[in-house]
């Protein structure tokens, strides 16, 4: 069963964007920015179409959620060195930013390798708008300049965070797949 779980769609596309990152990675070192963001555009559609397929599909599994959760996370992460080693003048302009988008994506994840020791796959809705919009302040930003839109999604980024470390705070034992804090306050069946 897990074979077959690991080798659905939905988990080959996860997987896929787990095997771009270190091509990102390679783009970023070595300055390529067109590579890049063509490269970091076929990662971040995957990454819609995973978890569309998954539920489509009838597909969602704990495996799925946790391979979504690490695409996520490095794909991001990749982000900030693209925007360290390509642009620079952009990194050292957002660096409060990119700072605090970095503590929004780690701080949930260590209170809860704390808490339960594995990483959390909320998925809540929140980080899945802020996921979507990620990608358009991206581009906007490396390829227009345009921070604002870029700022107020990182802050709407650190808002998902306090979600996420309240979540963390409620659940008993760990889940995935939560649609939102407020899905939980309020019934203790659902916290465990």
């Amino acid at each position: 069963m897990a074979e077959r779980n690991l080798y659905s769609i939905p988990n080959i596309l996860s997987l896929t964007r787990l095997a771009l990152v270190p091509v990102l990675v390679v783009l970023a070192y070595f300055a390529e920015p067109e590579g890049f963001l063509v490269v970091l555009a076929v990662s971040l559609l995957s990454d819609v179409f995973d978890g569309y397929l998954a539920r489509k599909l009838n597909l969602v599994s704990e495996l799925g959620a946790k391979l979504d959760s690490w695409a996520d996370m490095l794909t991001y992460g990749c982000m900030i060195l693209g925007i360290y080693w390509i642009w620079p003048q952009i990194f050292a302009q957002q660096l409060w930013f990119l700072v605090a988008a970095t503590l929004s994506f780690i701080l949930p994840v260590l209170y809860a390798f704390n808490k339960f020791g594995e990483y959390p796959s909320y998925h809540t809705l929140g980080a899945k708008t802020a996921a979507v919009l990620m990608a358009p302040a991206f581009y906007l930003l490396t390829l227009m300049g345009a921070d604002l839109f870029f700022n107020a999604v990182i802050i709407f980024h650190i808002i998902v965070a306090f979600e996420e470390l309240a979540i963390t705070s409620v659940l008993t034992q760990p889940r995935s797949n939560v649609r939102s804090i407020f899905s939980l306050v309020g019934n203790s069946k659902l916290a465990k």
